[in-house]
């Protein structure tokens, strides 16, 4: 059986994969799989407890989607705080003097091995850089009792977002 992997697909921040794979009966399958570069995640959260989303246009699923900071940790030798604070920065003009990670693992591992790294960033300050040129974004100051509702009627809809906003609720509850 010839296990070379085939890369179908490449672009900077991932490639699509096609390999045959051995089953634990003997018998070997191809499969496909995207092969993505780490990335990050942050729930910035103010002086005035509110969080900081940022809507955007999503041509994948064609319509704005309330999201948090989040970005491809796609420098040489960047850690993943590091670009954390870069991404916030780029989409929201704010950086942060606290970083806590308060997860880390795989998106979509039925297909992809992207791996993201979630952080509450706290003690914000204003001090913007320059967003990617395909990126035009809307900021937005929401209550956690506010997220609520958008996750309970549908506002908000990106899965990653959920999750770290779920999970930064529940850290700072808990301290």
């Amino acid at each position: 059986m010839k296990n070379d992997n085939e890369i179908v697909y490449q672009c900077n921040i991932f490639s699509v994969n096609e390999k045959k794979v051995p089953l634990p009966d003997g018998r070997s399958v191809k499969q496909s799989w995207i092969d993505h570069k780490p990335t990050v995640a942050v729930v910035a959260v103010n002086s005035e407890n509110k969080v900081l989303l940022i809507k955007q246009y999503r041509a994948a699923v064609k319509q704005h989607l309330l999201e948090i900071p989040a970005g491809t940790i796609d420098r040489e030798g960047e850690s993943p705080v590091v670009c954390a604070q870069r991404e916030l920065a780029e989409e929201t003009g704010f950086k942060a003097k606290t970083f806590v990670k308060i997860f880390e693992g795989y998106l979509l591992p039925g297909y992809c091995n992207e791996y993201m790294y979630f952080f509450l960033a706290k003690d914000l300050y204003y001090e913007p850089l320059s967003a990617d040129d395909d990126e035009f974004i809307e900021l937005l100051l929401t209550s956690f009792t506010q997220i609520k509702a958008m996750l309970n009627n549908g506002e908000i809809i990106d899965a990653k977002t959920a999750l770290g906003l779920i999970i930064a609720e529940n850290y700072l509850s808990a301290i």
